[in-house]
């Protein structure tokens, strides 16, 4: 007999990105592909020490079973990582750990989300995201950005046409978007969550790779300024883009009522994150290496986004649309069919694939009306000549 699946299955699908992975196994292919980091800027040394540390100092804590809301010195270290990007009034307790911040996603769907509620999204955004607040029955809306993040006012009118259980943003160089929110349109968030007692989920898995000048505070951290928002805040932070994604130690912040939940849910599916790589990760921020370890990220990068920026311009000009990005991973591309190029980014995709180059196509960034002509390219794991060659071989693509 066939198997019957839950119902639930029919509202998602495997992720585009995933899928493409199983075309690059062509030799010599350049992925611009991937939201991976670059697994050289690990500090294997410093992690190799914190393991270690942990084994040694406390060896019960790191091997045994632990509590489901974290294991308590790195929920202290976190707070204190917190504290210096000006969450200054986070206690320990305020916080739950969870196995990457894709479970804090799935925590807020499981918790927040009953089928055909209506859910507020950036139009692009997250695709597991996309995916998982589908897999719970959401409704998804999409509000526009641009290069300063989501436009606020067409926000304010979505929250109150559709009254949304949740409104979920990337606000500091977004995935795929790479743009980030300016701190007046921050603090105007803020004043629609409290106006309108809606919940906003601040995803910041990337505020810390920023390449110049740091970009404005958290949303998280800017709820001092306006009373009575924090209560309507929920942020998801992550250790998997600065310091290891094998890790998979990520945190949520949030009203109480909503991490009782969480904890609850968590105890059904993990019980609790390794806390072999919880005791590790205390470790590691208890070292002081992170910020050294940040600086060395930050320049990686930078050059690395200077550098395809420039190739892009160089090979592809009016062929394309972009904003350069200030911190990230990712450039978000818009072809304008310029000279007679093309002006589908599927068919751009698989042009390029036969060229010797991958990125991944923008349509599955949207929950609704996709945007045919986008598409995302990663610089994080490739390095300045590759660029120079993958985008050169895109130009040969177009």
């Amino acid at each position: 007999m066939p198997l019957t699946f839950a119902t639930r299955l029919a509202n998602v699908e495997t992720s585009a990105i995933r899928e493409l992975f199983k075309l690059l196994g062509k030799p010599g292919i350049i992925s611009f592909a991937g939201g991976f980091p670059d697994s050289a800027m690990f500090d294997v040394a410093g992690l190799r020490e914190a393991s270690q540390k942990a084994l040694d100092e406390e060896p019960g804590g790191a091997l045994q079973y632990g509590a489901t809301e974290g294991y308590e010195p790195l929920r202290t270290q976190l707070a204190a990582f917190m504290k210096g990007k000006g969450v200054t009034d986070l206690d320990p307790t305020g916080l739950v750990v969870t196995t990457g911040s894709q479970q804090a996603l799935d925590l807020l769907g499981k918790t927040m989300i009953s089928p055909g509620d209506p859910v507020i999204v950036e139009g692009p955004t997250f695709l597991a995201t996309i995916q998982c607040f589908r897999l719970y029955g959401a409704n998804l809306v999409s509000a526009p950005i641009d290069a300063n993040g989501v436009q606020v006012d067409k926000l304010e009118e979505l929250i109150k046409e559709h009254k949304p259980k949740l409104v979920y943003l990337i606000p500091t160089f977004g995935n795929p978007s790479g743009a980030t929110l300016s701190r007046e349109r921050r603090l105007r968030v803020l004043e629609l969550a409290k106006k309108y007692e809606t919940l906003v989920v601040e995803d910041d898995p990337y505020g810390d790779l920023y390449f110049g000048e740091p970009p404005p505070p958290s949303i998280l951290a800017l709820s001092k300024e306006v009373p009575g928002s924090r209560e309507w805040i929920a942020h998801c932070g992550s250790m998997s883009k600065v310091l290891s994604p094998g890790l998979r130690v990520g945190w949520m912040v949030g009203p109480a009522e909503l991490l009782r939940n969480a904890v609850m849910c968590k105890q059904f599916s993990d019980a609790h994150t390794s806390t072999f790589a919880q005791a590790t990760a205390a470790q590691y921020l208890k070292s002081g290496r992170m910020p050294d370890t940040l600086v060395k990220v930050r320049k990686a990068y930078g050059e690395r986004a200077a550098a395809m920026g420039a190739a892009l311009k160089r090979e592809l000009g009016d062929a394309i649309e972009f904003t350069q990005p200030k911190g990230g991973l990712f450039f978000w591309a818009r072809l304008t069919g310029a000279g007679g190029k093309v002006s589908d980014a599927n068919v751009f995709a698989k042009k390029a694939i036969e060229q010797g180059v991958a990125f991944v196509p923008g349509a599955p960034f949207f929950a609704e009306n996709p945007d045919l002509s986008t598409f995302r390219l990663s610089f994080a794991t490739v390095g300045v000549e590759r660029i120079e060659e993958g985008v050169a071989r895109l130009g040969a693509a177009a």
